[in-house]
């Protein structure tokens, strides 16, 4: 007598299929009834305070009758857009930052165009984002401000905190990479191995402009069946709820929202910091002077995710070892790099403990 493998049998399939079928229908049913463009992502109020070629400087509206003095300005990663920071009103450190006082700006990098094909990190760090707080600084009358730079934009902000250390008052890094070969090779991040196989000069000399989509497949392969198969699995399961199913499409329009790379600034990113690996090495030039890390010498703290497969903790944790403060603090979570800004349990608890540290150096 033959048995089924794994102890399935024909029924047991077909049940498997018939289920399948009847939630792919659900599925299709439900986005069907879902407008598109009334997913609607940015859930705080904000005002344009500040603009220079593509770039952006917004103030969110404060929710306080009192917002602390001294503002907290944002730095995201060039490469998403940076409103997931701020994605829904349930979850959006933004609105948690406003609703303990904090006086919270945001820099949007727009979309660089053919035009900006020549935009260097130079530009980016000493003319946008100097820009942004110097405009902070004249908006809030305050000498120095809190600066908080998020992956890539840690990595400026750490970079311009090196420069002008007079200008921040504390500086807060997150899931931010500092040392782009901290570790074993294992340990290091596929996306850092790749890097130190890629032809940046002829990537850069053939398109100009390094387009979104593309960058958007390499972070697909990083994580092949979680990212293409597993999660639209996932789709499944929640279709028949509205608002976990507006959740994911909210979630998938910002993953597919990715700006072109201007190919300069990109060219000097990979090439300096993914494989020469010279922001620990104090070898990074930015407008004709060094970035030494030891000139960091406001308070830091660091906040990395111990699940990052984009930014192994090793890379960001390395930053103890260079910067050249006393006070210098780390906070963990056990999330991957995009439960940081989702993370339910993070959400609780990350912007309290972020304005509590803020206070105190306040």
């Amino acid at each position: 007598m033959m048995h089924a493998p794994l102890g399935f049998g024909p029924q047991e399939v077909l049940g498997e299929m018939t289920e399948l079928g009847r939630k792919s229908l659900t599925a299709i049913d439900a986005l069907s009834r879902i407008d598109v463009d009334d997913i609607h992502i940015g859930a705080s109020p904000k005002e344009a305070v500040w603009s220079q070629d593509r770039v952006t400087l917004y103030r969110y509206t404060p929710v306080v009758d009192n917002p602390k003095p001294v503002p907290l300005l944002i730095s995201y990663a060039l490469v998403n857009r940076p409103y997931m920071v701020d994605l829904q009103e349930d979850r959006s450190l933004v609105r948690s930052l406003l609703e303990q006082g904090l006086d919270v700006y945001l820099i949007d990098w727009g979309y660089p165009t053919r035009a900006d094909r020549w935009l260097t990190l130079e530009d980016y760090i000493e003319g946008y984002l100097g820009g942004c707080v110097d405009a902070v600084r004249t908006a809030s009358g305050q000498d120095a401000i809190h600066l908080l730079g998020i992956c890539q934009g840690g990595a400026f902000s750490l970079c311009y905190a090196s420069l002008h250390p007079e200008k921040l008052k504390s500086l807060i890094t997150m899931v931010a990479p500092v040392d782009f070969h901290a570790g074993e090779p294992e340990e290091r991040g596929i996306l850092n191995v790749w890097a130190q196989h890629m032809d940046i000069d002829a990537m850069v000399d053939a398109m100009g402009n390094i387009p979104g989509d593309f960058m958007n497949l390499g972070f697909v392969m990083l994580k092949p069946f979680q990212l293409n198969v597993a999660k639209y699995a996932g789709l499944l399961e929640v279709a028949h709820d509205e608002r976990k199913l507006r959740n994911f499409l909210r979630m998938e329009k910002w993953i597919f929202d990715s700006p072109d790379q201007a190919g300069e600034a990109y060219r000097e990113f990979l090439k300096d910091f993914y494989q020469q690996n010279k922001l620990i090495k104090g070898e990074v030039e930015i407008g004709g002077r060094q970035v030494d890390l030891g000139a960091v010498t406001m308070p830091v703290l660091n906040v990395y995710a111990e699940l990052d497969h984009l930014v192994p903790p090793a890379s960001s944790k390395a930053l103890a070892e260079h910067v050249g403060t006393d006070d210098y603090e780390e906070l963990t979570y056990p999330v991957g790099h995009i439960g940081m800004y989702v993370s339910a349990k993070v959400q609780g608890t990350l912007p309290k403990a972020l304005v509590a540290w803020l206070d105190e150096r306040s």
